[in-house]
């Protein structure tokens, strides 16, 4: 009779151990695997193992045994994903990440772009907003501005406003900020708080539906699973999937009031945009036409993609409005 040894399950993360994503998500997920195999598997967070981009590979490959990362940081393999990135959803993080999954069942995973890993989460921060060191009163401002920019449709945005885009990853974007080698950042409110931004980024333009979503995903490698009992990989895929994307949309939407929260209170000044401001109107006039862009930077991939957007949307705002959560 085969018999099978505690596991350890060695995640590769990139975000402070105090970042909610490892504070949180991936603590709570922890929790529910050891209570479904009964503590034959625990996880292990590994810190410092590259950058996020090359985590997909590292699991990959094995030498982490999950991990997770940002979608746009890898542009050329993943081009689906950023269906949930459109600009304006008027959506919340956890209502876009369990629609995020479920649209990714139905229509998006037979293009194989997470070929190699076994998927457990997609999921999505909070509305970008547009957090700057020095005020901003017209989008023509931004002309030349140096943005730092993460990938995905963000740097679609970031060329239309005719921004200096500088790549980065989001753990890096205080240290560019206080050495001076960006002007401001498109991101969600969570960073605030999370990254200590309201030290150095008081000024916050917060546009109505906000200005993108970004796409995540949690995996596994698939050789580890099948390291497992037959019984313990079932109980970690049935505690995956929607409900693991759902608490990390939650998480993720809690760390925006929180880092809204500390950026009021650290003195910030927010503006707060409706579409029918100038500067509402000029960014809706920017963005126009992002949805047949995607559909068609998606041609290849074999997929309906006009019926996975406005399902997508559908979606996400039935489970957002119908308190179901």
């Amino acid at each position: 009779m085969t018999t099978y040894a505690d596991k350890i399950m060695h995640v590769a993360t990139w975000l402070p151990p105090s970042h909610f994503q490892n504070s949180v998500v991936w603590k709570t997920y922890g929790e529910w695997i050891d209570d479904a195999t009964d503590g034959r598997v625990t996880i292990k967070l590994e810190y410092g193992m590259g950058h996020p981009k090359s985590l997909f590979e590292l699991v990959e490959d094995g030498v982490a045994d999950a991990g997770w990362s940002f979608h746009g940081y890898v542009p050329g393999r993943f081009k689906l994903t950023s269906i949930v990135e459109l600009p304006m959803y008027g959506i919340n993080a956890e209502a876009a990440s369990v629609a995020h999954w479920r649209i990714h069942q139905k229509y998006l995973a037979s293009a194989g772009e997470h070929e190699g890993l076994t998927l457990i989460a997609l999921f999505t921060h909070g509305p970008a907003q547009i957090h700057t060191v020095n005020p901003i009163t017209s989008l023509t401002e931004f002309k030349g501005k140096k943005i730092r920019i993460g990938g995905g449709i963000q740097s679609e945005i970031a060329k239309r406003m005719g921004v200096t885009s500088v790549t980065a990853p989001a753990d890096k974007v205080y240290e560019m900020m206080e050495q001076g080698l960006i002007d401001g950042v498109f991101i969600p409110f969570s960073v605030q708080k999370s990254l200590r931004l309201h030290d150095l980024a008081k000024h916050i333009i917060q546009l109505e539906g906000g200005m993108y979503l970004g796409s995540f995903s949690m995996f596994i490698n698939p050789a580890f699973l099948d390291s497992l009992s037959k019984e313990d990989r079932q109980a970690i895929l049935s505690i995956s999937g929607e409900r693991l994307s759902a608490l990390a949309g939650r998480a993720w939407e809690l760390a925006d009031t929180e880092g809204y929260q500390t950026a009021r209170s650290s003195g910030a000044h927010i503006t707060q945009l409706q579409h029918q401001d100038p500067m509402g109107q000029a960014f809706m006039n920017i963005t126009k036409g992002l949805d047949q862009m995607w559909i068609e930077s998606v041609a290849d991939r074999g997929i309906d993609a006009s019926s996975a957007l406005e399902e997508l949307r559908d979606l996400a705002h039935s489970y957002q409005n119908s308190g179901l959560k």
